[in-house]
């Protein structure tokens, strides 16, 4: 039988069902029949939403799927199918955001427009899903202009209007967010009820956290009396939301059976990447945690992330966790717009083609401290700064902060290939970081008459890239590419880090494009529409011959511990091994034999581990074209490292060579490839016994490599 005979969905396949797939492998393959004796067409990815047909199911237990295009059979054996909520009236009470999209506006100098047309033009042109916009209007007993200038900031009531007129023109609702301190009760509570009291106001979100200094400060006895002065002003009808931190151990600390009277529903900052979590475990942990506040939960998700852990996110929340509302923080963030631009209801079928990605990276440039395009000084003729070696594999700059004089300053410049849209991001390490104000000035930002000062709460982060935002900006522009940070944060007794600043170009992808066919041999190109793709995957070993041969692994090379299988039986490193164990000839020969990379991509890591020893990992282009699959792959336990992080490395392009983790193991490469973004939050990640967490992060590298060398 041929593996390529297509076997059609049967005539009786009956009715359809709209479910989330919930499966035990991070890609279950999609076959042109029922059997693995058909070829693979496709994937899904866990959490995935998809249109299953129960009356297929075979004796051996395949079914009729049909996913984003995709039309074949799946094994059943592997994915429990949860139905989706869909459309089901909700269980709370009704709240303004039912069935809404909502994305968090900060302040004007955060982002490139200058105008509030402008602004929510684009927001309309990029994700017309988004129906409200909710605006910061103030900062404990102080409007937001105090912290903001220009066209967008808030000073009055005056401002709300213009707000709330030019919202209602572009068809967007305009709903009020506020960080009360509760330290001027009476003041704080007037400015919120004035703000809010103007027509067209729809609601009010406070964002309650604690964090000392700049959010809620007034304690438990503070809540009260501040809640009864808003209620007296706005009425008991008006909504009120509250923001949180929403980790168990942030629970106790924002005191919830005190506001729990006066607040009408709880909308947890779901930042999967913050807590280091995937968007599965850290939506199960918001529910568990606040689904007892007995409120309805609108979560609010970053919208930075990964698009592919954006649309799981909205999947799981929506379909399975039933939440009838979500946000998005922030615009000025967000880079890449599939995952926001996702109505709350399913309005189309699943099972219908999906657009390719409008918005994706094109070149990467990583400014290291200390290295070229970073310059630093003092203003005391003193040596300020102290340096430490960052667990990501480079030293990076640390000082005491300045509550008003400055003693130190730091800048990195980088030389723009050309003008347009970038992404600029900083690295806050897991040490010295402890400023919940440090303020990063974007210079050569199109439209701005000076620089665009961005304030980051380096403590709430440890050993991760965090977004200063989307810039536009002008190469022939004075310090065009340059940013600048020194240590006056106006707080005592705390440290500012000067770490890795990242520029990513954003190119968008022309409408009417379609990804490249299905992959046959011959040279495919490695940029389409300005997006790097992955033209393929090979061997990590073996002579360049080798790995353009057909053979898998190379003559002379042998796994040693295979994907998935458990090894160490019996002592305390027993574990299900996560890749490949590759060995050549007899013990020792092979150390010092050079390791390739397996695909194109950037570099994310490349340092030294406890117990692994010399790491390297690789982000991969997407498969062939914008939309395809992005993997992850790590090399453990070599030596002599040629690459560095924000590195671009190209399909077999030699990186390190293999060695035994500074004497631990006998020498052999350790390859491994990810469907997620495990390894990006966690290099060094080892599910050890649990099954269930190898399968759903990992893939098999042989299967993969030989089903994508092309």
């Amino acid at each position: 039988m041929s593996a390529n005979r297509f076997v059609a969905k049967p005539a009786d396949a009956g009715e359809s069902l709209v479910a989330v797939a919930q499966t035990r492998y991070a890609l279950s393959n999609i076959r042109r029949g029922p059997g693995t004796n058909y070829a693979d067409i496709g994937d899904i990815l866990d959490n995935s939403l998809l249109v299953y047909f129960p009356n297929t199911r075979t004796t051996d237990n395949w079914l009729w799927v049909e996913k984003g295009g995709l039309k074949g059979w799946l094994y059943a054996g592997y994915v429990e199918f949860t139905p989706a909520i869909g459309a089901q009236p909700p269980t709370h009470p009704k709240t303004p955001y039912d069935g809404k999209i909502a994305l968090w506006h900060w302040k004007g100098l955060a982002v490139p427009q200058k105008t509030i047309a402008d602004l929510l033009k684009d927001i309309r042109a990029k994700a017309p899903a988004i129906s409200q916009i909710w605006v910061k209007i103030s900062d404990g007993a102080k409007w937001m202009g105090e912290y903001d200038s220009g066209a967008l900031a808030i000073n009055g009531r005056e401002d709300i209007d213009r707000w709330v007129a030019a919202c209602h023109r572009a068809g967007f609702e305009f709903h009020a967010w506020a960080v009360p301190h509760g330290l001027r009760i009476e003041a704080e509570a007037r400015l919120i009820i004035e703000a809010c009291t103007r027509a067209g106001v729809q609601s009010l979100i406070l964002d309650i956290e604690r964090e000392k200094g700049n959010y809620w400060q007034g304690g438990a006895a503070a809540v009260r009396p501040f809640m009864l002065q808003l209620r007296r002003g706005l009425g008991n009808r008006y909504h009120i939301g509250m923001s949180v931190d929403p980790r168990p151990q942030q629970y106790r600390t924002v005191f919830p059976h005190e506001w729990s009277p006066f607040i009408d529903s709880v909308h947890p900052q779901t930042y999967w990447q913050i807590f280091r979590k995937s968007p599965e475990d850290a939506l199960s942990s918001v529910w568990t945690t606040w689904g007892g506040f007995d409120k309805p939960i609108i979560p609010v998700f970053p919208g930075g992330a990964e698009t592919q852990e954006q649309i799981e996110a909205h999947t799981l929340a929506t379909q399975l966790h039933g939440a009838k509302g979500l946000s998005w923080w922030r615009y000025g963030t967000i880079a890449r717009w599939q995952g926001v631009d996702r109505p709350i209801e399913i309005t189309t079928s699943p099972a219908d083609p999906e657009a390719p990605p409008r918005e994706n990276f094109a070149e990467q440039v990583i400014i290291l401290p200390t290295k070229s395009g970073f310059r630093s000084g003092t203003y005391t003729g003193k040596a300020e700064f102290s340096a430490r070696a960052n667990t990501w594999g480079w030293e990076y700059l640390y000082v005491g902060t300045a509550e008003r004089t400055s003693k130190v300053w730091a800048e990195w410049r980088q030389k723009l290939p050309q003008n347009g849209l970038y992404e600029i991001a900083v690295f806050v390490p897991n040490r010295r970081a402890t400023t919940t104000r440090a303020r990063y000035k974007v210079h050569g930002v199109v439209g701005a008459a000076s620089e665009v000062v961005i304030d980051i709460n380096q403590n709430q982060h440890r050993n991760s890239w965090v977004s200063l935002g989307i810039f536009d900006l002008d190469r022939g522009q004075d310090n065009a590419g340059r940013v600048f940070l020194n240590d006056v944060t106006g707080e005592p007794d705390k440290f500012i880090a000067f770490d890795a600043i990242r520029f990513r170009r954003i190119v968008s992808t022309p409408t009417g494009y379609l990804p490249a066919p299905e992959p046959t041999r011959g040279r495919r190109p490695t940029r389409v529409n300005g997006v790097y793709v992955a033209d393929g995957y090979d061997s990590p070993i073996g002579t360049s011959e080798q790995r353009r041969a057909d053979r898998l692994w190379p003559p002379g090379w042998r796994d040693a511990s295979p994907f998935g299988r458990r090894y160490f039986r019996g002592t305390p490193s027993e574990a299900y091994h996560t890749g490949a164990d590759l060995n050549f000839g007899s013990p020792y020969e092979d150390k010092g034999m050079a390791c390739y990379a397996c695909a194109s991509g950037v570099v994310t890591f490349a340092a030294s581990l406890a117990v692994w020893g010399n790491v390297v990992v690789i982000r991969h282009d997407p498969l062939f074209h914008p939309s395809g699959r992005v993997l992850y792959s790590r090399y453990g336990h070599v030596q002599q490292i040629r690459v560095r992080v924000g590195e671009r490395v190209a399909r077999g392009q030699r990186i390190c060579e293999i060695s035994d983790a500074f004497g631990r193991f006998v020498p052999h490469l350790h390859f491994d490839l990810s469907a997620t973004t495990i390894l990006e939050r966690q290099p060094g990640n080892w599910p050890k016994l649990n099954f269930s967490a190898l399968m759903k992060n990992y893939v098999d590298p042989l299967d993969w490599i030989r089903k994508h060398r092309n």
